[in-house]
């Protein structure tokens, strides 16, 4: 059995595990089911880097659990002696664990930085019949091994849950404001901190603080398309070949003064035809999407003679070239995005790497010293940027001048469809 509990500071997943890691010894002594309980860290060079702590302080918060174990210094067991905790680091003590027998529980907590390595080594040492693993950690990166391993794709049967501030019932008002704080001042990594995201947002990205506000208020989660409304297609352009910029795409409905985001796309160096396979796939055919390109989207692709234009009416929609917005034109993008982002609600699972590409995408300094803007840095996140804060300015202009060239649907959808 496995239970994985993942999140960000404030959830009390440390103490709560504590706790029914010493109801877990309580259990099997109980059963008379003699062994371990090994709780382990990836590092531990003495017992103060340890879960000790919090064992203890676990079974001090519960008189019924503290009239069970005998604590010590250095040591925690139930009185019967049946179980007993052993605490251990993975990175230089994986031998050791390998050798003790009859391991009832393998706790892992801060997990984020645990090899793959350690894994393998770690994972097989519990063998006995009904043992459990449980880990548990704040995530930092997509590749870590543990990320891979428990979330990715975790074990059959495996227990997860994500587990943060909010779902702790003893959460401290102190520690709230701290919260709240971290929220007003470095929006950048509350997410991480807090919400248990990935270190994914640039220290100074533009929607640092609004991507952190649209969570907190819920705004990113589940999003369904109205049926009845068309879907607009806002594009970045790329081109073909291997060194071409990447072609990047929000779909979005406006519905009354929301923006739904319902989907992200991005792809290098492909034709234009795997985008629109991809629009077909997802259900954007031409009776439903209606596509709205930058001012470039007129100009003909390096490779094939023929303007991204052109080939999406080839291919049966209506198309939007939005003007050149001239000097500034990226400022605007950000600006006007800043502005409408109380009004735009995500797709959690569906539009994950475009939230990302907005998280980084951050002004450019000129050095390290004097730190004059220079603009938004042109990055790989700046395609998906880019197109967003398109959507922003489309939204923000007049009906008449958003309304697509020779449009079957403009007549009967209106400035809001």
């Amino acid at each position: 059995m496995y239970r994985i509990g993942y999140g960000g500071r404030g959830s009390a997943k440390t103490r709560s595990f504590a706790k029914m890691a010493a109801v877990h010894g309580y259990k099997c002594a109980e059963e008379n089911r003699p062994g371990l309980i090994v709780c382990g860290r990836e590092f531990m060079n003495s017992l103060e880097d340890s879960s000790l702590a919090e064992v203890k302080a676990a079974i001090a918060s519960e008189p019924w659990l503290a009239s069970v174990y005998d604590v010590g210094d250095k040591y925690v067991r139930t009185k019967d002696k049946r179980i007993e905790f052993a605490f251990t680091g993975l990175r230089h003590n994986l031998d050791s664990i390998k050798s003790k027998s009859r391991i009832r529980l393998l706790w892992v907590d801060e997990a984020e930085p645990v090899s793959e390595a350690a894994w393998q080594k770690a994972i097989p040492t519990v063998r006995e019949d009904q043992s459990e693993i449980w880990v548990t950690w704040n995530p930092e990166r997509r590749k870590s091994a543990t990320h891979k391993r428990f979330r990715e794709s975790p074990p059959a049967g495996a227990k997860i849950a994500a587990i943060n501030w909010r779902d702790n019932p003893w959460f401290p008002e102190t520690l709230n404001r701290t919260r709240l704080e971290d929220l007003e001042k470095r929006p950048d990594q509350y997410d991480h901190i807090w919400e248990g995201g990935f270190v994914s947002i640039m220290e100074g990205a533009y929607y640092a603080k609004s991507l952190a506000v649209a969570k907190a208020e819920n705004r990113v989660g589940r999003v369904a398309f109205d049926p009845l409304t068309r879907v607009r297609f806002y594009c970045d352009l790329g081109g073909t070949g291997a060194r071409a910029d990447a072609f990047a795409a929000w779909p979005a409905q406006f519905i009354g003064r929301e923006i739904r985001v319902r989907d992200y796309y991005e792809a290098q160096g492909q034709p234009l035809a795997e985008h629109i396979n991809w629009l077909h796939s997802k259900g954007y055919g031409p009776n439903r999407a209606d596509i709205y390109l930058p001012h470039d989207g007129a100009t003909n692709d390096r490779v094939y003679d023929v303007s991204f234009e052109s080939a999406f009416r080839a291919a049966g929609y209506d198309v939007t070239v939005i003007p050149n917005q001239g000097k500034g034109a990226a400022r605007m993008r950000v600006e006007a995005a800043r502005r409408v982002f109380p009004s735009i609600w995500f797709d959690e699972e569906t539009t994950d790497s475009g939230r990302e590409a907005l998280g980084w995408y951050h002004e450019k300094k000129s050095d390290d010293h004097r730190e004059i803007g220079l603009g938004p840095d042109h990055d790989w996140s700046s395609h998906g940027a880019d197109c967003f804060g398109m959507m922003a300015v489309a939204y923000e202009t007049p009906p008449d001048a958003a309304r697509p060239k020779q449009s079957r649907h403009a007549h009967a959808q209106g400035w809001m469809g």
